[in-house]
């Protein structure tokens, strides 16, 4: 597929370099590192012993202690949203680039599995070469107690190979748990099996402490190859040297060994601190309930959820992580706002959709069915609102839509709930942005979806129309199935009645109007839904043929 160069570099550029940057130090560590033992004099005796399996475990190694440290700095939620929101830090680029910080979390994690693997398959070979090559002349560089002893007897007496065994373990409930598959069917599975990182972690640390690889502390009294006086008679055997030579060969003193000190906390530790000190501060920011100001029920199985949170401050497009410990105590489940607080009104808002065990359990705990046998009271009496706890907010993608001269917002389904609070920040008058006109398209299969937010739609359009400015908003609306030929009857909703249409959208035709009205502009776009829109989306970003427009493509995503 043929792509623009300008966009490639607007849309693309970023994460490759830092994908590339990131891929790069990866390999300077391998290879420095197993240089370091394939030719370092103090390794001599042990490489001897041990072969490549020496370079390629500890090469291994280094690789595993960047990734365990870097793969925690992505999930320092509050540490990003920060930067997102400091301007004199972060550029508009920069800040985009932080919209991968999960993706950047999954090509650490991937990396730490393979990197183990080639770790563990390494240590098995040395593990084996131990016990067949037994040194007698330096027991101190045996791990193995006596030539031939049982290689799997070694793993379970020693420090390296017990923490080993269970640090495999967890990363392979870890990785198995964090597949597509699994965290579609059952999320609470992957959530719960993830938390093992804390119990990785302190086995991690103490991995190193028994000193399992040695290397020769007295290179200078006693360089590797000399002759010893109690060197074996097979060592002598060779070329004969001249007298001079062997003296200048001779050992001054015994080969002294000792184990490395423990270097993979030097690598941890900091980010490991970092990342408990932003989870403390997250925990005091939420450790108090909200209180639920209003619950509605809407069609298709939407909840709409109002809430009061005191000093609770949030920009559109940011999202929260919600815990109710009625349905589980440790799970956290993230949704977008679809309502900040502002100044007159400090109501904060989300959508969800019943999709799952979780969300059936939250909605029958606040929606109740109502019970034959209960006394009729007035609703406002009788109903009682579980615990509810929010985290957050942190930042999106979508937080960038004022930032554009010109923006595209292209919601599928559910998907709009990132841009309802966009809207709302519109309606309610929001001042100082960068926002000169806001393309807006929203896609469903039922004509009921649209009620969730028709009311603002509305709203929104008769604001702009009432301070003749009709062209700011461009609304489509899409209903994708062919047979729901229905429309909203209801007067006040004529606005939306008359923008709507039946089918997909033509996008081609669409990003061609976009780029004939906004020649030599940046347009930003933004969308949330099913990942064959994004494809469409992103593909046309990337087009050649908008020569004189640049599409900046940002995708909604959680972590």
């Amino acid at each position: 597929m043929v792509v623009s160069a300008r966009s490639w570099v607007a849309n693309e550029g970023g994460k490759y370099f830092v994908l590339i940057l990131w891929l790069g130090v990866n390999t300077w560590l391998f290879i420095s590192t197993f240089l370091l033992y394939f030719t370092g004099q103090q390794y001599h005796y042990l490489y001897k012993m041990l072969g490549l399996g020496l370079c390629i475990s500890r090469a291994s190694a280094t690789v595993l202690n960047l990734n365990c440290s870097l793969v925690l700095l992505p999930m320092c939620r509050s540490l990003v949203t920060f930067v997102r929101g400091t301007r004199m830090i972060s550029s508009r680029k920069t800040r985009r680039l932080l919209d991968k910080s999960k993706t950047f979390h999954v090509a650490c994690g991937v990396a730490i599995c393979i990197f183990s693997v080639m770790h563990v398959s390494a240590h098995l070979v040395n593990l084996v070469r131990f016990s067949v090559r037994y040194s007698d002349d330096f027991p101190a560089l045996n791990l193995a107690r006596y030539r031939g002893e049982d290689p799997m007897l070694i793993i379970l007496t020693t420090i390296p190979g017990v923490t080993g065994v269970l640090l495999v373990l967890i990363l392979f409930l870890m990785f198995i748990s964090s597949s597509y598959c699994v965290r579609m069917s059952n999320y609470e599975i992957f959530w719960y099996t993830h938390n093992l990182f804390i119990v990785f972690y302190v086995i991690l640390m103490i991995h190193m402490v028994g000193g399992a690889l040695k290397y020769q502390t007295n290179i200078e009294a006693h360089p590797p190859g000399c002759f010893r006086a109690n060197q074996s008679s097979t060592e002598q055997q060779g070329d004969e040297l001249d007298t001079s030579e062997e003296e200048e060969r001779r050992c001054n003193e015994d080969a002294r060994f000792q184990p490395h000190y423990p270097q993979t906390w030097l690598w941890v530790s900091g980010p490991l601190c970092l990342y408990c000190v932003e989870r403390f501060y997250r925990y005091i920011q939420s450790r108090d309930p909200v209180t639920i100001v209003t619950v509605i029920r809407h069609p298709c199985d939407v909840v709409e959820l109002r809430m009061l949170k005191k000093n609770f401050k949030a920009r559109p497009g940011q999202h929260i992580l919600l815990n109710c410990p009625g349905v589980s105590s440790f799970e956290n489940h993230p949704f977008t706002l679809t309502m900040c607080p502002t100044e007159n009104k400090e109501t904060l808002g989300i959508h969800l959709r019943v999709v799952g065990d979780w969300t059936e359990r939250f909605t029958q705990l606040l929606l109740p069915e109502p019970r034959i046998d209960m006394e009729i009271l007035p609703m406002a009496q009788k109903r009682r609102y579980p615990k509810v706890y929010v985290d957050g907010p942190f930042g999106g993608p979508s937080e960038e839509v004022f930032n554009y001269d010109v923006s595209l917002c292209v919601a599928g389904g559910i998907g709009v709930t990132p841009f309802a609070c966009v809207l709302r920040a519109l309606l309610d008058g929001w001042m100082g942005f960068r926002l000169q006109r806001l393309y807006f398209v929203w896609v469903c299969k039922e004509l009921q979806s649209f009620y969730w937010f028709a009311e603002l739609l509305c709203a929104l359009h008769h604001k702009l129309w009432n301070e003749n400015r009709p062209d700011y908003f461009n609304l489509k609306l899409y209903i994708s199935q062919p047979d729901s030929l229905q429309s909203m009857s209801e007067e006040k909703y004529r606005p939306l009645t008359s923008r709507m249409q039946i089918g997909r959208p033509r996008w081609k035709l669409l990003f061609d109007e976009i780029e004939k009205s906004n020649k030599h502009k940046r347009v930003g776009v933004f969308c949330c839904g099913p990942k064959g829109i994004s494809r469409t989306l992103h593909r046309l970003c990337n087009s050649p043929q908008y020569n004189g427009t640049t599409f900046e493509f940002n995708k909604e995503s959680f972590s």
